[in-house]
């Protein structure tokens, strides 16, 4: 489909929300806000819709409350091949094109984002879990297998790997091994390189980092083989170059409403009744990038999971991110969110107009 500029024109006064839903549609990473007679205001990106998550904003507010308001722009009568260079200086994707008016004629996109690069960066995919909690399910299958959509759950998070452009793969396995070998071979079938890592025993998210046959020389990506995500990976690894971090945890924001109403009190004194109060929450979304030298943090052979790793870190005094989700992400650890899976496959998996949450 042939993507128009046009299309990512927004007023002012359009929801954070909405602007978001508008950003994924058009598949663009942008949204330019402009008043009644095309003036460009703002932009919006991505990145800026995270940083407002992150900050606890309302996203139902206008979206002039994040815009960015002093953005790059190129004059229309500037060459295509002179923008491209000043955007790969930039590290800019896309950047709005103006008149003299001051108002928007164009998008300069490079050229990359129409097609992502191939990328070298290996993947960790953690296939080795019980799956105790899906009961009868996962007796003689292991949870990464379970069907979702028609096809094993950990296909379609393989595919999503290969749509943002990567190609090597590590699977780490343990329960039920040889069926997952078995299924996904070396890879050829994907035309990508897979090859696994042997849990002898349990070693957590992170301990089996361990038995990595050689230390990568990029950001590593590792996920948990239980989840169903619409995560763009190559908006994750940018956020992790961005902020120069040793790791990033990607987190999910949860909401707990509490079914009674809470009473404030001040010594003997009832101050507040607040009904049925909801609470926000940042939870591990079982997601990571990790730079080569995180890996020296891990002990060998040992249990050892991804938050103990993030922790040692912290108190190591290096710097940790937060990549906030935007987009569907469902864990299918419990039979609950299994069941709830078959039912958003059609409408995050193959409905690709629909990605936000």
């Amino acid at each position: 489909m042939k993507k128009d500029w046009k299309d990512i024109l927004t007023p002012p006064t359009l929801s954070i929300v909405d602007t978001m839903r508008l950003i994924d549609k058009t598949a663009m990473q942008i949204a330019l806000v402009t008043d009644e007679n095309g003036m460009l205001l703002g932009t919006v990106t991505d990145g800026d819709i995270r940083r407002a998550i992150l900050k606890g904003s309302d996203l139902s507010e206008p979206v002039e409350k994040i815009m960015n308001k002093r953005p790059t722009t190129f004059r229309a009568n500037e060459s295509r091949q002179d923008m491209l260079v000043a955007m790969r200086l930039l590290m800019l994707t896309n950047i709005p094109i103006i008149d003299e008016q001051n108002r928007v004629v164009g998008l300069q996109v490079i050229d990359s984002l129409l097609t992502p690069a191939p990328k070298e960066n290996r993947v960790v995919l953690m296939a080795g879990g019980l799956g105790t909690r899906l009961g009868p399910l996962t007796r003689n299958c292991p949870k990464p297998l379970l069907n979702v959509g028609g096809r094993p759950v950990l296909q379609t998070i393989l595919e999503s790997f290969i749509e943002h452009g990567f190609r090597h793969f590590y699977f780490s396995v343990n329960y039920q091994a040889k069926m997952i070998e078995e299924f996904f071979g070396d890879g050829g079938k994907w035309n990508v390189d897979i090859q696994y890592i042997h849990e002898d025993k349990k070693l957590g998210t992170a301990g089996a980092l361990s038995l990595l046959p050689e230390k990568p020389s990029l950001p590593l990506v590792v996920m948990n083989g239980d989840i169903l995500t619409k995560i763009n990976f190559q908006q994750l690894l940018e956020f992790h170059a961005d902020h120069r971090a040793i790791a990033t945890m990607c987190v999910h924001k949860y909401d707990l409403q509490i079914p009674y109403g809470v009473v404030n009190v001040e010594k003997h004194r009832l101050t507040h009744i607040t009904e049925k109060p909801t609470q926000s929450f940042f939870i591990n979304a079982g997601i990571y990038v990790l730079e080569p030298r995180a890996l020296e943090f891990i002990p060998s052979s040992t249990f050892f999971d991804m938050p103990s790793l993030f922790d040692k870190l912290l108190q190591l005094k290096l710097e940790a991110a937060v990549f906030p989700l935007r987009e569907y992400w469902l864990d299918i650890g419990h039979m609950t969110d299994f069941e709830r899976a078959q039912g958003d496959f059609e409408n995050f998996f193959i409905n690709h107009d629909v990605d936000a949450v």
